[in-house]
């Protein structure tokens, strides 16, 4: 009940915030073109880029990358004349860009993200919107303070095939009750990616210390460069952080959660000895009030196959398979009457759509920086088990 109502309260106070910050933002008309900037253009971010573009109604300004190669390639993306910068606060300075969006290291999303705010900028953010638990109360606190539009890029919250299986299956009741969630990723070969040739010395266009931003000065490291999700500083352990975050943001969202009371996590570095120091191989189990178990399951194995990344709701009413290829749903005994039902897979760029049409109309986005703390938080006590090797509780330190 205290997350509902926190919940509530922070989006009313969100409200307001939005119309005393008024005068410092541009009031978007129906059919206004939205200027954007980019920070962190590196392959996600252009990939969002490129989602954007579809959409249409958007004007690029701005692109921030600490490195020349990735700034260029991002302003060919454009297709037109942009300010190009390694310091992205060069980028918040510009009073004509409207919102950003921010795809840089994971240590860096929540710093960018409040500094966006408290420059009058909306923002869409990459997952996870936090690397350390308390970053999330500063975010949720600037976001109120300002009334910004951020989304956090756990995309399934705009994706139909989604949206569908919540409404059939979960708000009708038919999937019944769940107390236990399998959540699996056994594939991402990009999470293994290699240094490419020549790389062992810095580019001179590449910033390295933009890249570090908040942590500590070490030499150029190629390693947590192109393959961050193998150390714990860039990344927010490794598949916890990368995947996780998406699965367990979905149960979250399917069963009005978002508070566990433990944790508990295995796991190591079992194939890759590679200089990494976040697990190859990691099992973790969250408990919730609820009385729902969720599991978390993964390894840096790389198939191709779609079955490699699943979300598995077992209900009394039935067993809900999903991801983004789809769902089946097999009834339960006393719903053997319903059948098996399959629904398809659905395009990622809703979630870009989402954010914008919420800049124009100034309502919350599918997925708030309240369900991008708590989704974040599911993943650092996960990895606090881990690292502990020990059963872990909630504190209540990071309830917002």
């Amino acid at each position: 009940m205290k997350s509902d109502i926190s919940r509530r309260t922070f989006l009313s106070t969100a409200v307001a915030g939005t119309l005393t910050a008024a005068s410092s933002r541009r009031v978007l008309g129906a059919n206004e073109r939205i200027r954007l900037g980019i920070i962190g253009s590196g392959s996600r971010g252009t990939y969002l880029m490129r989602e954007a573009n579809k959409i249409g109604g958007i004007e690029w300004v701005a692109v921030c990358d600490a490195w020349d190669e990735r700034r260029d390639k991002a302003a060919e993306i454009t297709g037109t004349a942009v300010a190009k910068d390694s310091d992205y606060r060069k980028l918040l300075d510009r009073k004509d860009v409207d919102g950003v969006l921010v795809a840089t290291f994971d240590h860096l999303h929540a710093q960018v993200t409040i500094d966006a705010c408290r420059a009058g900028k909306d923002v869409y953010v990459e997952k996870p919107m936090t690397s350390l638990p308390m970053q999330g109360h500063d975010v949720c606190g600037a976001v109120r303070e300002t009334g910004r539009i951020v989304q956090v890029g756990t995309q399934q919250r705009s994706m139909a095939n989604f949206m569908e299986a919540k409404q059939r299956f979960f708000d009708s009741g038919l999937i019944g009750d769940v107390h236990l969630v399998r959540t699996i990723w056994n594939g991402n070969g990009g999470y293994l990616t290699p240094v490419p040739p020549g790389m062992e010395r810095q580019p001179e266009g590449l910033d390295w210390n933009a890249c570090l931003g908040w942590l500590p000065r070490i030499p150029w490291d190629p390693k947590r460069y192109f393959n961050r999700f193998a150390y714990w500083d860039f990344s927010t352990g490794g598949q916890t952080g990368g995947l996780f975050v998406h699965m367990v943001d979905v149960v979250h969202w399917f069963l009005n959660m978002q508070v566990p009371t433990s944790a508990v996590a295995q796991g190591g570095i079992y194939q890759y000895d590679d200089g990494r120091d976040t697990p190859d191989n990691v099992n973790a189990i969250l408990e919730y009030p609820q009385k729902v178990n969720v599991t978390f399951e993964a390894s840096l194995t790389d198939m191709i196959s779609q079955d490699s990344a699943d979300i598995v709701f077992l209900g009394t009413g039935g067993r809900l398979s999903i991801f983004r290829e789809g769902y089946t749903f097999l009834p339960s005994r006393k719903n053997r009457e319903a059948g098996e039902v399959k629904g398809g897979g659905a395009p990622e760029g809703a979630h870009i759509g989402n954010w914008l049409e919420c800049m124009r109309s100034r309502k919350s986005p599918n997925a708030d920086v309240v369900a991008g703390h708590y989704s974040s938080m599911a993943c650092h006590i996960a990895n606090i088990a881990y690292r502990n090797k020990a059963r872990v509780q909630w504190q209540k330190e990071w309830d917002l």
